[in-house]
């Protein structure tokens, strides 16, 4: 079935279409700024590296320079290692404000031995409530990983090493909203959240072990730049490939079978949580 566009969407769209620009993995220094943390943000190795690390006092985090509507981005991570409860690291993309829009990918920390969840949430127009939990099939703090997240006018999808693991849908035409209208930067930090982030906050970080501490690398943005202040939007596209990208049969299985296998947590089969009736996408087909 074909997606009715509406003329902001085609905007840019012809933008993805006529522009011969392109943003390439590049260097921290010049595509992030470390944000918070008092110096526990570090970018290392000639801008190829970035550490964050936490401490009982404060996390650490950066954001892109650019700000983006649409796109694929992609990072390597390596998570932080041994007893890492109550830490959440993340990776994500946001805009501003009470009605932001939000694509969330966050790591949940565990006792040592245990395995991470990975959490992950789409939020539009400032509700959020989409949340979808994995245990990952690989120990995520031995070497780096890729994860990545897709944007585009037809759905958004999270990848983890090149294999999807989730879709949210354009559904607009079913009456759910969809980011569109929002630029959001991409973000990344490590923090503690012990009331919540490991077992329900029943396991609580060990300072002991402080500091902790993550590391990214290979950062890789090429989207739809939006300026942070008047002037022309520049779209970087690759050919628009991303634009219109979509699943193919070999997506498709292999993104049913991580959430046959992996999946913990889908908040569409979560009946007790909404006795007034699932979210209208957890139903909706195109």
């Amino acid at each position: 079935m074909l997606m009715a566009f509406d003329l902001f969407s085609l905007y840019f769209v012809l933008l993805a279409i006529s522009s011969t620009s392109t943003a390439m993995a590049g260097n921290f220094y010049q595509d992030v700024e470390i944000t918070w943390g008092n110096g526990r943000g570090k970018i290392l190795n000639a801008g190829q590296l970035i550490k964050l690390s936490l401490d009982k006092s404060s996390g650490s985090g950066f954001r892109s320079k650019n700000q983006y509507i649409y796109g694929r981005f992609d990072m390597q991570l390596k998570l932080v290692p041994g007893n890492s409860a109550g830490t959440v690291t993340t990776f994500y993309l946001s805009s501003q404000g009470p009605t932001h829009d939000e694509i969330d990918l966050e790591f949940l920390g565990n006792l040592s031995g245990d395995p991470y969840t990975l959490h992950t949430n789409v939020f539009t127009q400032g509700k959020g409530n989409r949340e979808k939990q994995f245990k990952l099939w690989f120990d995520p703090t031995m070497d780096f990983h890729t994860y990545s997240i897709l944007w585009n006018l037809r759905h958004i999808v999270f990848y983890v090493d090149g294999t999807p693991i989730r879709e949210f849908k354009n559904m607009e035409a079913k009456g759910v909203p969809y980011p569109k209208r929002q630029a959001m930067r991409v973000y990344a930090s490590l923090w503690a959240a012990e009331d919540w982030a490991t077992r329900g906050g029943m396991v609580k970080a060990d300072w002991s072990q402080a500091p902790f501490a993550a590391s990214f690398k290979g950062y890789d943005a090429n989207g739809c730049v939006w300026p942070a202040a008047g002037g022309a939007t520049a779209c970087s596209a690759r050919g628009s490939r991303w634009m219109w990208q979509e699943f193919d049969a070999t997506s498709l299985r292999r993104m049913r079978w991580v959430q046959r296998n992996n999946m913990i947590y889908d908040y569409c089969t979560d009946a007790k949580r909404f006795p007034q009736g699932l979210p209208p996408e957890c139903s909706a087909t195109l």
